[in-house]
C-alpha cells in the first residue's frame, strides 16, 4: 500500500488528492448545480455516468431534463444509430461533491423510445404499480468482493492463499479483515445520499463484505440498490481497489457471493401472516426455473458456479424451503416462524443480479400470479 492508503500498482495511487481537495472547496456560482446521470450499460451489470451543469436547484426528479449518450460505446446500439436516451427516475444527494449537487439514476431508451435490452426497470415498475395495494417490501443483502488491480482478492498473499474460512465473518483485526475504510466510507456516502442502507458486515471469505438496503417499498428497492452499487464503485475507485459482484470470484473452498432478497407483503406482515408466507413459497416452488433465469444477468449461468449445495447455498437444480436453513432456496427466519408473521428470504439471487428483475419476479409469482 502507498502511504496515502491506495494500491501501489493502481494509476489512482499516483494522483495527489490534496490538490483536488483544495479545488473542491472553491464555492460554486449561485444556482449552478452539477447533476451526475447514472445508468446501467449493455452488460446489465456495469454502471456508467456523466455530469452536466444545471442552472437551477432541482426539487423533484420530474424537473430534470432528458439527456442522451453514445449507446454504441456502452454495448447498447449500432454506431450508425447510436443516440440512446436517459430519462431521470430517481434523485439523490451527491456525497462526492456535496452542496446542492445531485446523483441522478436514469432509465435508458433506444432511438425509437423503446426500453433498451438491459432496461429491466420499465417492466418492474409496471409490476409494482399493479401490486401496489399489497405494499410489497424488499430488503436486499448485497455481497461483494474487493480485488487488487491484478484481479486478486485484496490483501490475499500474492503466491498463495489465506488460512481457511472461519475467522473472517464479522471479523475484527488486521489479519481478519481488509479495507474496512472502503466499507465505512461507503456507509456514510449512502446515508448522506438518502439511501436506506440498513447495515454492513465482513463476510465468510476474506476481502468479501456485505451491505443491506431496505426495507424499501416497490420500485425504490431496485433504484436504491443500483445507486448504492454506484457509490461503492466510486468510493473504491478512490483507493485504487476494484469491486467485483461476481457470484464465485474464487473457485475452490471459498464462499460465493449472493444478493439474498427478503420479501413481504402487507398480508405477510399482519397477524398470522405465516399462512400467506407459506402460500408464496408454494407458488415459488412451481416457478423455480423462471426465477433462476431472472436471478443473474446471464440467465442462470453465473449462479451455476455458486449454487452448488455447498458453502451455505442450495442446489441450482432443486427448490427447497425451511425454517432457519441457510442451505435452502427460500428461508423462513426463526423469529418469523415464532411470531407467525413477517417475511421470507429468497437466497437464490446472485450478487450480480439486477434487483429490478429479482423484485419483479417475486411480485409476479407471489402477488400477480
Amino acid at each position: 500500500m502507498a502511504s496515502h492508503g491506495v494500491l501501489e500498482n493502481s494509476p489512482n495511487a499516483a494522483v495527489n488528492k490534496a490538490v483536488l481537495q483544495r479545488l473542491m472547496e472553491l464555492p460554486l456560482p449561485p444556482n449552478k448545480v452539477l447533476a451526475t446521470y447514472v445508468w446501467i450499460d449493455g452488460t446489465g451489470e456495469n454502471l456508467r455516468s456523466k455530469t452536466r451543469t444545471l442552472d437551477f436547484i432541482p426539487k423533484e426528479v420530474s424537473e430534470l431534463p432528458e439527456w442522451n449518450y453514445d449507446g454504441s460505446s456502452t454495448y447498447q446500439s449500432e454506431g450508425s444509430n447510436s443516440d440512446t436516451y436517459l430519462k431521470a427516475v430517481a434523485m439523490y444527494r451527491d456525497p462526492f461533491r456535496g452542496g446542492d449537487n445531485k446523483l441522478v439514476l436514469c432509465e435508458t431508451f433506444k432511438y425509437n423510445r423503446k426500453p433498451t435490452d438491459t432496461n429491466r426497470r420499465a417492466a418492474c415498475a409496471a409490476a409494482m404499480e399493479a401490486a401496489k395495494d399489497t405494499a410489497p417490501w424488499f430488503g436486499i443483502e448485497q455481497e461483494y468482493t474487493l480485488l487488487d488491480m491484478d484481479g486478486r482478492p485484496f490483501g490475499w498473499p500474492k503466491n498463495g492463499f489465506p488460512g481457511p474460512q472461519g475467522p473472517y465473518y464479522c471479523g475484527v483485526g488486521a489479519n481478519k479483515v481488509y479495507a474496512r475504510d472502503i466499507v465505512e466510507a461507503h456507509y456514510r456516502a449512502c446515508l448522506y445520499a438518502g439511501i436506506s442502507i440498513a447495515g454492513e458486515n465482513a463476510e465468510v471469505m476474506p476481502s468479501q463484505w456485505e451491505f443491506q438496503v431496505g426495507p424499501c417499498e416497490g420500485i425504490s428497492a431496485g433504484d436504491q440498490l443500483w445507486m448504492a452499487r454506484y457509490l461503492l464503485h466510486r468510493v473504491a475507485e478512490e483507493y485504487g481497489i476494484v469491486v467485483t459482484l461476481d457470484p464465485k470470484p474464487m473457485p475452490g473452498d471459498w464462499n460465493g457471493a449472493g444478493a439474498h432478497c427478503n420479501f413481504s407483503t402487507k398480508a405477510m406482515r399482519a397477524d398470522n401472516g405465516i399462512l400467506e408466507i407459506e402460500k408464496a413459497i408454494d407458488k415459488l416452488s412451481k416457478q423455480h426455473l423462471r426465477h433462476i433465469q431472472a436471478y443473474d444477468p446471464n440467465g442462470g449461468k453465473d449462479n451455476e458456479r455458486r449454487l452448488t449445495g455447498r458453502h451455505e447455498t442450495s442446489s441450482i437444480h432443486d427448490f427447497s424451503a425451511g425454517v432457519a436453513n441457510r442451505g435452502a432456496s427460500v428461508r423462513i427466519p426463526r423469529a418469523v416462524a415464532e411470531e407467525k408473521k413477517g417475511y421470507l428470504e429468497d437466497r437464490r439471487p446472485a450478487s450480480n443480479c439486477d434487483p429490478y428483475a429479482v423484485t419483479e419476479a417475486l411480485v409476479r409469482t407471489c402477488v400477480l400470479e
